[in-house]
């Protein structure tokens, strides 16, 4: 199956809550509650690009399946998965 294509924000349950157990700070939980954005996923094989579009601000996370790669977190901090 392939998850290429653009996907638009329907709805956000429990996003607040979400965002403050992944550590942001409240400032920053209040500009991103709002938004709406845009995601693209990318997807060529087992390597997918993610691609998040929030208000002209663009987050790219990459990596392919079973490798280990280093994501940037909702926080900004990079860390380093293996998905």
């Amino acid at each position: 199956m392939n998850f290429s294509g653009k996907y638009q924000l329907q709805s956000q349950e429990n996003f607040e809550a979400f965002l403050k157990a992944a550590g942001l700070p409240d400032d920053i939980i209040q500009k991103r509650k709002d938004t709406r954005g845009m995601s693209e996923i990318v997807q060529n094989g087992n390597h997918f690009k993610f691609i998040v579009n929030n208000d002209n601000q663009i987050q790219v996370n990459e990596f392919t399946l079973g490798e280990e790669c280093e994501l940037t977190a909702p926080t900004g901090e990079k860390v380093k998965s293996q998905l």
